[in-house]
């Protein structure tokens, strides 16, 4: 067994810079050196994996039947969600002053018999509270909103989050009866179709949380 933290192996020392630690280092029947990575570098190196791809989050929301795309322009969505929403041809982008808007639209929409996405961050969604009381729990109209979590720290549950306005979204979804999905990575976007197209059919509405950056 040799060592890769007492000089004894330089190419192991070489390569406990690099992946910033590991616990030991042994010669293979090749004469090969291996290292195992310590428990805490896989949890990061894990972490680090986790992704949130921009263009299969918008595959799905034209698979749930959306045409329209509702928003405030949010730092936490925009380059991997509303810039390719921006030049997609097979959706409409609708840009707001007020999240509050958003929803005005998407009741006029829906009454048209076109599908809307209200896309937002968390403050707006905050703002627009009136307005959701309004359209999305009394009259029980399909709002569907994606709702950017900016802010929240990478594989933290919302509610564990040190943001305040962060850990109080789902607490306030709950509160108001509307249906929540924590997107927070490639791994949840299949429920995205299902919840909008569930949405329309039962003219309820639905949240999906942001919780990482999309890419």
């Amino acid at each position: 067994m040799i060592r890769g933290t007492n000089g004894d192996c330089r190419e192991c020392y070489i390569a406990q810079i690099r992946i910033l630690r590991h616990t030991s280092c042994q010669l293979d029947k090749k004469g090969r050196h291996r290292w195992e990575i310590s428990q805490t570098r896989r949890r990061r190196l894990a972490a680090h994996a986790r992704v949130l791809t921009g263009t299969r989050v918008i595959d799905a929301i034209k698979r749930g039947g959306v045409s329209h795309v509702l928003s405030v322009p949010d730092l936490h969505t925009a380059k991997g969600l509303l810039t390719p929403i921006r030049s997609d041809p097979a959706l409409t982008l609708i840009r707001t002053c007020k999240e509050d808007e958003t929803f005005g639209i998407a009741a006029g929409l829906n009454y048209g018999n076109k599908r809307a996405l209200i896309l937002i961050q968390y403050t707006g969604f905050l703002y627009a509270m009136n307005a959701i009381r309004a359209m999305a729990c009394e009259h029980k109209l399909p709002m569907c909103m994606m709702i950017g979590l900016l802010g929240k720290e990478p594989d933290v549950a919302p509610q564990d989050s040190a943001k305040f306005g962060v850990r109080i979204i789902e607490p306030i979804l709950d509160i108001l009866g509307i249906k929540r999905f924590l997107i927070d990575d490639d791994s949840c976007v299949d429920a995205i179709s299902p919840a909008i197209e569930h949405a329309y059919s039962a003219s309820e509405p639905v949240a999906f949380l942001i919780g990482r950056k999309p890419v």
